[in-house]
């Protein structure tokens, strides 16, 4: 868990990180598919001809709505070159035009809607955030005219106008209150649904195939280090901040559109400078922030091995207490942290050196609009209103263009969990094209009522080394079979086969399908919740009456785990640390009683058993007529097993009746 995962030489924003944010993204508004993201953008494109076509059609009808109710004064003052234009548009083919388009976007959703009928929420609610953004901005726009004309009614001590035009001033921020109530409620209720759809289908693929069994990530040398951390933390970033981000950006681009053209007839230097100065400054965090997103990966991680090296120490407390190794664990758990601490003070002193930076670009920033603007006023050439709108402009361009340099330590941060995400759904996918590789040979499964092999050779995953060669055997109904054999040989390998979780090597195991084979390792998985999901596990709560579950215990002898629980079955604790291994062991037999298996695969399924125990549990396997294979080292595991399989040195084996390999030892 401490070495570095090798999934991402280089940190940057390139085509890798792009093409990692849409394998992420796309897939909650349109499906992965060949030349998909062709027909995404064209969808974005339709919903932006449609959002614009709207707030157009608003425009015109909130424009006409004003001119009639509004005072005559405030219009000429504020919105009159505004209302001609309408006028033009509605005597022009303008309108027409306007419609025109957004039945061509409404035509593109039209034609997709096969494939986005069940993803239609989220467009609605994208559409409203780009119209909304586009009416905030209207508004913004409208306050500075405002703040002009009220500016120039002080100057000329017009008491009457100035009122008038205060009150107008605070209409419109009434006005504007529920619009930004609405902007920031529909991203976060968005964002708390994408995550939804998204960790849903990270699950799903995470636990589909045994993706999480075969990912390994507690390896020292895992593709992917803390999947957990990327469900959970990593996901909820990637929505928040990438609709935030989205925001921002088209943000930006309607403040720069709406208050350049502001600007520009104040002062077309002023404008151009603004712009070559923007340019400039992006350029340089950008530099910046290619450095923090490797910092930021790296921070993200050495957390995540942290807290797993606390986790670690919660779920072996008893083990660790029983060997006195608190000092070892303090050890390792504060190298852990001295590697945060170490990684974040890197982050601490590049974090310092772009807030200098952008503090300086901040204050530097301020100075050119009273240079060029104050002239003007003094010379006669603009009145004294137009110095705080243009002011006003010039900050709003200023912020528009240099999102990316105020924003760079989230955006780096943000990258750094995209680069997360993308290797951990790379890593996925390439776990999931594993299973249909015949690249390399691979054992047969086929299923049948019995157990067989045939011709099996077994080997390790990364097919380094052969465990078991040329295996032949045949389990008859109701048959039992004894794996044994020194420690290190593959005895549990093959167990792993026979379940199908190991498939390396090459011929044939027939078996009953996994919904009639049931798995009892040495320590149990004791699931979080109550004592009835442990027993029915892994079927459904509700699938067995409270009697089936009692009688399950009581002949499996745990019916003395209820007397002091008067929950009862729905009793909830920590049952790995309540219950003995050996409780543990025979309430793994209880979930056989209620499944009724035809295939049970015991793994030294009765190590921490004492005799009569054991001799309770294989009796009632033998008496619910269940076939069974064991691995163990007991000698009284001959009693309870017809044939014995022995791994023998060198990947060989031998088989032996029960009584024969019994009379050897």
């Amino acid at each position: 868990m401490t070495a570095s995962p090798p999934e991402i030489n280089r940190f940057r924003f390139d085509k890798k990180l792009w093409d990692s944010f849409i394998q992420i993204a796309q897939p909650y508004f349109y499906p992965l598919e060949k030349n998909s993201l062709w027909a995404f953008s064209g969808l974005l494109i339709a919903l932006l001809m449609d959002v614009v076509s709207l707030t157009f059609f608003a425009l015109v009808g909130v424009t006409k709505l004003g001119a009639a109710v509004l005072p005559a004064q405030f219009v000429d003052l504020v919105a009159k070159g505004l209302v001609q234009q309408v006028d033009a548009w509605l005597q022009s083919p303008f309108l027409g035009i306007c419609a025109l388009i957004f039945l061509v976007g409404a035509g593109v959703f039209a034609a997709f809607w096969r494939k986005i009928r069940h993803r239609w929420l989220p467009w609605l609610m994208l559409g409203g955030l780009i119209f909304l953004l586009f009416a905030i901005n209207g508004i913004n726009v409208g306050i500075t005219f405002i703040a002009r004309v009220l500016e120039n009614s002080l100057v000329a001590k017009e008491q009457a106008s100035f009122w008038q035009f205060l009150g107008i001033y605070v209409l419109t921020l009434v006005i504007a209150l529920p619009v930004r109530g609405a902007l920031s409620y529909l991203p976060l209720k968005l964002g708390l649904l994408w995550r939804e759809w998204l960790t849903d289908d990270f699950l799903r693929r995470y636990f589909g195939n045994r993706v999480y069994y075969r990912l390994d990530s507690n390896s020292a040398d895992t593709a992917v280090d803390n999947p957990d951390q990327r469900i959970t933390e990593d996901v909820k970033a990637f929505t928040d901040t990438t609709l935030s981000f989205l925001i921002q950006v088209f943000d930006a681009v309607l403040t720069l559109i709406s208050f350049t053209a502001i600007l520009w007839t104040v002062s077309k230097q002023l404008t151009l400078g603004l712009l070559a100065y923007a340019v400039i400054g992006t350029a340089i965090s950008v530099l910046a922030g290619t450095k923090l997103i490797r910092i930021n990966f790296d921070q993200l991680r050495l957390e995540a091995n942290f807290r797993y090296g606390m986790v670690h120490v919660r779920d072996n407390a008893e083990t660790i207490a029983f060997y006195q190794g608190e000092a070892q664990e303090r050890r390792q758990v504060r190298d852990r942290f001295g590697q945060v601490l170490l990684n974040f003070d890197r982050l601490i002193i590049w974090n310092t050196i772009l807030s200098v930076y952008q503090r300086f670009y901040d204050y530097f920033s301020r100075i050119p609009p009273y240079l060029i603007v104050v002239p003007l006023y003094f010379s006669g050439q603009q009145d004294f209103g137009v110095i705080s709108q243009s002011i006003l402009a010039f900050s709003q361009i200023l912020g528009a263009l240099s999102i990316i340099t105020y924003q760079i330590q989230e955006i780096s941060r943000f990258a750094a969990g995209v680069n997360r995400l993308g290797s951990f759904e790379q890593v996925m996918r390439t776990v999931e094209r594993t299973e249909t590789d015949r690249n390399r040979p691979q054992i047969s499964t086929e299923y049948g009522p019995l157990l067989r092999l045939v011709d099996v050779i077994l080997e390790t995953p990364d097919y380094r080394k052969v465990l078991v060669k040329d295996l032949n055997l045949s389990l008859a109904d109701q048959e039992a079979l004894l794996i044994v054999g020194p420690s290190g040989f593959g005895k549990t390998s093959l167990l792993r086969a026979i379940a199908g979780l190991w498939n390396s090597g090459q011929g044939q195991i027939e078996r009953p399908s996994t919904q009639d084979i049931l798995f009892l390792p040495q320590r149990p998985y004791m699931l979080l919740g109550n004592l009835r999901s442990q027993l029915v596990y892994p079927h459904a709560p509700g699938r067995f009456s409270d009697a089936e579950l009692l009688d399950a215990l009581e002949r499996v002898n745990l019916r003395y785990i209820l007397d002091d629980r008067p929950e009862g079955f729905d009793a909830l604790e920590d049952w790995s640390s309540v219950f003995s291994l050996g409780e543990q062991q025979r309430l793994a037999f209880a979930r056989i009683v209620l499944s009724r298996p035809k295939f049970a695969i015991l793994d030294e399924g009765t190590s921490a058993l004492d005799v009569a125990n054991e001799h309770r549990v294989y009796t009632l396997l033998r008496n619910l007529g269940i076939s069974y294979v064991s691995v163990g080292h007991r000698p009284t595991l001959c009693d309870f097993h017809e044939t014995v399989l022995e791994i023998l040195p060198e990947s060989q084996w031998r088989t032996l009746s029960a009584d024969e390999y019994r009379a050897q030892q």
